[in-house]
């Protein structure tokens, strides 16, 4: 059954397909902290990520991003993003889990707050 998932399940890992492929034509550019490997073929016009675990776009940092859309010639580890001081490090989208960012009024808190700046329309009597 090990194999069936190897060939089908994609979002687990790489497929048996892509490990062949990026075996005979990848070449491995990089990894980030998260563990993900990046590669390009050896001609320079295929990129690709081989994620370390979920297969889950959003875990990809923003300067792999931009190497993977061609934005950038060479990859973050020859060439790395100047960072900024405000800026937060890149993290996994979190929509739909109990991380997920809820605003001070939203009825998903675990105590909504109060708002006193909004009265909901009432029809005339």
């Amino acid at each position: 059954m090990w194999i069936v998932d190897r060939i089908l399940t994609w979002w687990r890992g790489q497929t048996l397909n892509t490990q062949v492929w990026t075996a005979l034509y990848g070449e491995k550019v990089g990894e980030d902290d998260q563990g993900n490997i990046y590669y390009q073929s050896r001609k320079g016009d295929r990129r690709w990520v081989i994620y370390n675990g979920e297969s889950e776009a959003s875990r990809v940092p923003v300067e792999w991003h931009g190497w993977l859309h061609h934005t950038y010639k060479e990859p973050p580890t020859k060439d790395p993003l100047p960072r900024r001081p405000w800026e937060l490090p890149s993290q996994m989208n979190m929509t739909g889990t109990p991380q997920a960012y809820r605003p001070k009024g939203s009825i998903y808190r675990a105590k909504p707050v109060e708002r006193s700046d909004y009265d909901a329309w009432q029809p005339d009597q």
